[in-house]
């Protein structure tokens, strides 16, 4: 199993020990591939996210 970092910025999720926080990250499927979300991206992002909007299409930085 590979590290679990967000799919945008490259933070990753183990380096996290708030529980809270750990609980904000955001996971999905995409063409059948986990991919995760910081909290701070999945923030940013919150209405690609709803609408379901291709990544590609995404505003801001593309993945790290």
């Amino acid at each position: 199993m590979t590290a679990e970092a967000c799919g945008r910025c490259g933070a990753q999720r183990a380096a996290e020990r708030d529980p809270a926080v750990l609980l904000a990250w955001v996971s999905e499927r995409e063409d059948g591939a986990q991919r995760w979300l910081c909290p701070r991206c999945a923030r940013d992002h919150v209405r690609d996210i709803e609408s379901k909007l291709p990544t590609e299409y995404w505003s801001g930085p593309g993945p790290a």
